[in-house]
């Protein structure tokens, strides 16, 4: 049976309240909003070919402009109240905008497949240029994996990204 043009649903517990803000070391993630949207927009163009190196995927194909992008996150805000898929802006201790981390159902962002069906969500991030410079990208991965082993209720996380740091 092929599975590509299916989508699962993240299986969350009645009740689950995603958290707004996760920390880890010196890694912030908070709900991303259109209120992140200066910092968004500059880090998505300041970052495009690393995006595409590092995460993957056909986004993003150009430079983006506030219009598109606030459309975007707009979306990621009324996706993680209804627990669709929860999306942070990611920062350092300092505030200094970092990225953004992704956790989506399976099949969405990656075709599903039989071999997937096992993983219960689908994690993906990327940094700034700056930020990978700093060991961040890492970090991030890093962080992800706390995150998800302590306050989400995902057992087996798939990480999506083409670049996976080694332990």
């Amino acid at each position: 049976m092929s599975h590509e043009r299916f989508v699962k649903k993240l299986a969350l517990p009645a009740g689950f309240t995603p958290p707004a803000e996760l920390r880890y070391h010196d890694v912030v993630a908070t709900a991303l909003a259109r209120t992140h949207l200066a910092d968004d927009v500059a880090g998505i163009n300041a970052s495009i070919d690393l995006i595409r190196r590092t995460r993957g995927g056909p986004w993003p194909t150009e430079p983006v402009t506030e219009e598109y992008d606030f459309v975007d996150l707009v979306w990621h805000e009324q996706e993680f109240r209804e627990h669709e898929s929860f999306s942070y802006a990611l920062h350092d201790t300092e505030r200094r905008y970092l990225g953004c981390a992704y956790l989506y159902p399976l099949g969405r962002r990656t075709t599903l497949t039989e071999q997937l069906l096992d993983f219960d969500v689908d994690a993906s991030w990327w940094v700034t240029p700056t930020a990978y410079e700093h060991g961040y990208y890492a970090k991030v991965y890093d962080a992800l994996q706390q995150w998800l082993a302590g306050e989400f209720p995902f057992w087996r996380p798939y990480y999506s990204n083409l670049e996976i740091p080694s332990a």
